[in-house]
């Protein structure tokens, strides 16, 4: 009875999930790690907590089924996206922290490379925007602020990865520098028309091709794992970047599919096929993934505060003790207060990309308390979802779209959520039992792989839907609201 290891680490915590042959979840175990934030919009990880989680909660798991090595087919790595890490080729030592994809400390080269006129041909050649959640002028950052980083670069000796690179070498003990189609085309250093690193690009921005890993098929043999690691090699099969993982996990195989995935961001995917899409709204666009050679692309909204919002109830007002009574006290609200939380923490993602603005609250009253914030909170995910699909659906244009969203993450776990998600977008939005599509995404990839799972088709078959939630808020309400909310993001734009 062979099993597949799928990783998902993610910004806030690691996780391992074990999966059977009938691709249900057998064990898992997760570990949150430390958010470091040496300044205002900075935000960094240490690669050591990367990797330490990565190991343990991977051990953990096997321990916990009961199982060895042996009884591994195959691990599949799903990875926070444009976080960027440089370490020594010898020594595997990192050189700094990592830049998490949050970070927007690059904010003034966009603004300069912008304004000498890149941004079209950037567009052109890797499907994203000049933004500093990209890879690119991250690691252009880290070249230039780091001692020693630039020369080293120049000499060899120092690479660039992304997260599961980063991981890739540190299992395969130094043995492979490589990464999947779906985590170069996030760098802003990827040709995603060509399928290879643009030189070009890499010219603007003056980084070393030599340090870039080598690109793989999403399914692919990504090396071993080293021996001591686990007790006995284990071929790493599977990679792709968390929202393409869940892309497939959604078994979102046919153009006009579209899923949201609800974690600390969140993150829409519309698939378009063997097109790419240029859009006119400023969504990315970008690859879903890449099998056997052949590319599917997807157009791609990105929020980057979703799950977050609550972990700031939590963490930051500390009106929450836990994320899960988020529901009951949005549930207690004030019918009669209107509050607006545009969480523009790290600037406004798609389809607005200002990083420079920040969060307010709109409508606050005498007596707004933790029921109106918490509402307002859950509220402003469904908000931007619906900023995001307007975008999407405009941009596909002349071709239909599926009328259902598809949805996984934490935050959908959330009836009220999903309930106003449903009534803000006026459609159907569809919850599948297994709410781990991410892992799930990146387990079939390496399962298929291995054998062990069935063809993109067969595989699609298997989802399952938990609960579809439709629409009851009128119409006029609806666009009142969201009115509303596109008054509140103009203020924040203007301020």
């Amino acid at each position: 009875m062979k099993h597949i290891l799928a990783i998902d680490q993610g910004t806030t915590s690691t996780r391992a999930i074990l999966f059977g042959p009938d691709l249900r979840p057998v064990t898992s175990a997760q570990e949150e790690f430390p958010q470091h934030y040496p300044h205002s919009g900075w935000v960094e990880h240490d690669p050591q907590d990367l990797w330490a989680s990565t190991a343990a909660t991977c051990r953990a798991a096997i321990e916990k089924a009961g199982l060895g090595p042996e009884d591994i087919a195959g691990i599949g790595i799903t990875n926070q996206r444009e976080t960027a890490l440089l370490w020594d080729r010898e020594t595997g030592k990192p050189l700094h922290n990592a830049i998490v994809w949050q970070d927007r400390r690059t904010s003034a080269l966009c603004h300069e490379l912008r304004a000498a006129g890149h941004e079209e041909r950037v567009s052109a050649i890797t499907g994203l925007l000049l933004d500093p959640y990209f890879s690119g002028t991250k690691v252009k950052w880290l070249l230039d602020n780091v001692e020693g980083a630039r020369e080293g670069a120049k000499a060899g000796r120092v690479l660039f990865g992304t997260v599961d690179s980063y991981l890739i070498w540190r299992m395969t003990g130094g043995a492979a520098h490589v990464t999947d189609a779906t985590n170069a085309a996030r760098t802003l250093l990827y040709d995603i028309h060509a399928g290879e690193w643009s030189e070009e690009i890499c010219a603007l921005l003056d980084i070393p091709l030599q340090i870039l890993p080598e690109v793989r098929d999403c399914a692919s043999d990504f090396g071993q794992t080293r021996p001591d690691l686990f007790g006995k090699p284990i071929p790493i099969l599977g990679v792709a970047g968390d929202q393409q993982a869940a892309t497939l996990g959604q078994a979102c195989f046919q153009p006009g599919m579209m899923k949201s995935t609800y974690g600390t961001g969140c993150f829409a995917l519309l698939n378009t096929g063997d097109t790419p899409v240029r859009s006119s709204h400023r969504l990315l666009t970008t690859i879903a993934y890449q099998l056997d050679g052949k590319t599917t692309y997807a157009l791609e909204g990105s929020i980057f505060i979703a799950g977050a919002v609550v972990q700031w109830l939590r963490d930051g007002l500390k009106i929450i003790r836990t994320a899960s009574e988020t529901q009951p006290l949005a549930e207690r609200a004030d019918t009669g207060q209107e509050l607006i939380l545009v969480p523009a923490f790290t600037g406004l993602g798609a389809p607005y990309w200002n990083a420079d603005c920040r969060g307010a609250v709109f409508g606050l009253t005498r007596n707004s308390g933790p029921a109106e914030f918490a509402r307002a909170a859950l509220q402003s995910v469904g908000y931007q979802t619906r900023d995001l699909l307007e975008a999407m659906q405009a941009d596909w244009q002349g071709k239909d779209t599926e009328a259902t969203l598809r949805v996984d993450g934490g935050m959908s776990a959330s009836d009220w959520a999903m309930q106003f998600l449903s009534d803000i977008l006026g459609a159907p939005v569809d919850r599948p039992e297994m709410l781990e599509t991410t892992a799930l995404g990146v387990a079939w990839l390496a399962g298929h792989r291995a054998g062990l799972y069935p063809d993109a088709e067969g595989f699609a078959q298997g989802w399952a839907l938990e609960r579809s939630f439709a629409p009851q808020m009128e119409a006029a309400e609806r666009d009142r609201l969201y009115g509303a909310w596109k008054r509140a993001v103009a203020a924040v734009q203007q301020a």
